[in-house]
């Protein structure tokens, strides 16, 4: 080809099969997506199946998720294994307050997600306290089901790392509204929801 020896259609089907054209969010999109650091942070039993995903019969190193690292100014995933107490919020939030924008949340387990069989007053869900991007059901979950699920983040990141649904609620980074913002966005975002379901049940 550099030589000029290709030219018309085998010139475009040699160009087609050779050559990867996108934009530069995409390729940022695609490194992020494939190299998040996870926090080397535990609360519970989970902790003990979220240490397993790292091992060789898993081996979450093929999606480039193998580096946990130990400070939250190096990580830019926080995977809350286990339950959350009243007093351990406030920490958590703080750790992950300091990590990495653009910057995630896995909720790991019925307690993070929904307070599981602790159901009482000293246990805080986590979607309380912080934006959580991905819920893994299970008590515990198994390692396989933590995978799925850092895939499923993955696969959000390549897409659209804002994910929608934290510009719709005022959920950038750590920054909160306002409540008359927030008032105003929940606001909006129902009066559409309610068109939606008006225009699919005509009879409504």
């Amino acid at each position: 080809m550099l030589r000029g020896d290709i030219e018309g259609d085998d010139l475009e089907q040699y160009v087609q099969e050779r050559v990867i054209t996108t934009t530069l969010d995409r390729a940022a999109n695609w490194a992020r997506g494939n190299s998040l650091f996870p926090a080397t942070f535990g609360l519970a039993c989970c902790a003990i199946e979220m240490m397993s995903v790292v091992g060789a019969r898993l081996d979450i190193a093929r999606f480039g998720f193998e580096a946990f690292r130990a400070s939250p100014r190096q990580a830019d995933l926080l995977i809350l294994s286990g339950r959350i107490s009243i007093k351990m919020a406030p920490v958590v939030r703080r750790i992950y307050d300091q990590m990495l924008d653009p910057k995630y949340a896995i909720a790991m387990g019925a307690c993070s997600s929904s307070m599981g069989v602790f159901n009482n007053y000293a246990i805080v869900p986590a979607d309380k306290f912080l934006p959580v991007d991905v819920h893994v059901p299970g008590c515990p979950p198994r390692p396989e089901a933590l995978m799925h699920g850092i895939l499923k983040l993955r696969s959000m990141v390549h897409s659209d790392p804002t994910m929608g649904w934290r510009e719709r609620y005022g959920a950038e980074n750590t920054v909160e509204v306002l409540p008359d913002e927030g008032e105003r966005l929940r606001a909006e975002h129902a009066a559409a929801v309610n068109a939606t379901d008006a225009e699919g049940f005509p009879g409504a």
